[in-house]
């Protein structure tokens, strides 16, 4: 192998190595956010009742 060979093939790793780790987390990120069931969907009832006062 020669001196160019191995520079590409050190270059290549680095790219790949710096690039797949942040490819990685945006997958896992938008993943993630598709299967979080959001807050908005449960919805309160607004009670007006009083409270009893037991005096």
């Amino acid at each position: 192998m020669s001196l160019i060979d191995g520079l590409f093939m050190t270059l290549l790793s680095t790219v790949v190595c710096v690039a797949l780790p942040k490819l990685l987390s945006v997958i896992m990120s938008a993943k993630k956010e598709n299967t979080v069931t959001s807050p908005s969907a449960v919805t309160l009832q607004d009670s007006n009742s009083e409270m009893p006062s037991f005096s």
